[in-house]
């Protein structure tokens, strides 16, 4: 691999409030952790991304990352960011990559543009950070009164990601003999010559409530939120087992249909379709074409999910009720939430299945089959 991003996520962050740490907090439906390591993996010259985490997090960062592709085994980190970073870079040796870049877990708004700009300065130094020049008055101070005037000339604010050759700054960081400011400053005391670029305003790091409410509005300005809508129903036939939601159930009696009739799916599927306007499964799968006889569901919902990925859509959530007089579907629930989040990407605390009956009313009363209903939530930011 030639680039890797290394996000370091170990911290606590009490600053910002909260009950959880701030890199699982939920921003706009997803968790800023997950938003940092998408910006990161979707850059064309990222090939991977490895992450340091707290050991009291491996739960929440594995639901966090859920689904996602590219993504190296986490790292449990340090007692400092110091330390946490030369673990990640230590478990990264193994994997000889060229270029390494060290990005804080809470900066989830770094662009492509800002990404591009370090890694071209490593074409020509050995360590390259975004910054953003002091264009406020700076004044020093003191129990409430100024002191003294501060120049602000040459002086910058640092952000991340901050980019090195992988050899240069792992070496750096071994040799460390004292406490630094960040990877830029163990890579300065080491003798290399860093190179600065342009950063960018949105590349704030989320430390207090405040920063918080400033990123909420900003994903409220650009946000594009899609709820969709699906419904489906299959008759039994005989049989001895039905699928839903990806769950093999036995039962006396199997669905009837052209794939393997997971009612369910289909419903969740149709939802996330009608979500982008982009049609139902029956234009995408045609019950006509011999191709799809038999075929299993997740065939389905894995083309929808891979059609909200290419419209630049996130799935928020899906709520599926699955409407039946029997088999029994509580006790399979968890499981089929589980296999549905996996599908579609996403934790499963993102994904409802519950079920419910229609009162011994109508065909699923009489128990002749079985129907679904389901809502999705696409968000775009």
């Amino acid at each position: 691999m030639k680039t890797i991003a290394l996000i370091v996520a170990a911290g606590r962050g009490t600053r910002a409030g909260g009950d959880v740490p701030k890199q699982y907090r939920a921003l706009g439906g997803v968790t800023v952790l997950r938003r940092t390591i998408d910006s990161l993996l979707s850059h064309p010259e990222v090939d991977a991304v490895q992450v340091v985490i707290h050991p009291d997090d491996a739960g929440r960062y594995a639901i966090a990352t859920s689904g996602m592709e590219g993504i190296l085994p986490s790292v449990f980190g340090g007692a400092e960011r110091q330390d946490s970073v030369l673990k990640g870079l230590e478990a990264l040796e193994q994997h000889a990559p060229e270029t390494v870049l060290i990005h804080d877990a809470a900066r989830p708004f770094v662009s492509h543009a800002v990404i591009s700009g370090v890694l071209a300065a490593l074409a020509t130094h050995k360590a390259a950070f975004p910054a953003l020049p002091v264009v406020d008055a700076l004044w020093k101070g003191g129990r409430g009164r100024i002191l003294a005037e501060q120049p602000r000339e040459s002086l910058y604010r640092a952000q991340t990601p901050q980019g090195f050759h992988f050899d240069a700054i792992l070496s750096a960081h071994r040799a460390a003999k004292a406490p630094a400011l960040d990877d830029v400053a163990v890579a300065f005391a080491a003798g290399y010559k860093v190179a600065i670029t342009e950063g960018a305003p949105e590349n704030f790091k989320l430390t207090t409530p405040t920063d918080f409410e400033r990123a909420a509005k900003m994903l409220d300005k650009h946000m594009d939120i899609r709820t969709g809508n699906g419904f489906d129903v299959h008759k039994f036939t005989d049989g001895d087992h039905v699928t839903l939601c990806g769950i093999r159930i036995a039962h006396d009696q199997s669905l009837a249909g052209h794939s393997d009739a997971d009612v369910a799916m289909h419903a969740v599927t149709d939802a996330i379709f009608g979500a982008l306007a982009e049609g139902d499964i029956g234009q995408w799968f045609p019950p006509s074409e011999e191709e799809w006889k038999g075929a299993n569901s997740a065939i389905f919902l894995t083309k929808a999910v891979e059609r909200a990925a290419a419209r630049e859509f996130a799935i928020s959530n899906v709520d599926c009720t699955i409407i039946c007089e029997r088999p029994k579907i509580g006790p399979h629930a968890l499981k089929m939430r589980e296999r549905m989040a996996l599908l579609l990407g996403i934790p499963a605390d993102r994904v409802s299945v519950k079920a419910t009956t229609s009162e011994k009313l109508g065909f699923t009363g009489r128990g002749e089959g079985i129907a679904a209903m389901a809502t999705a939530t696409l968000v775009k930011s």
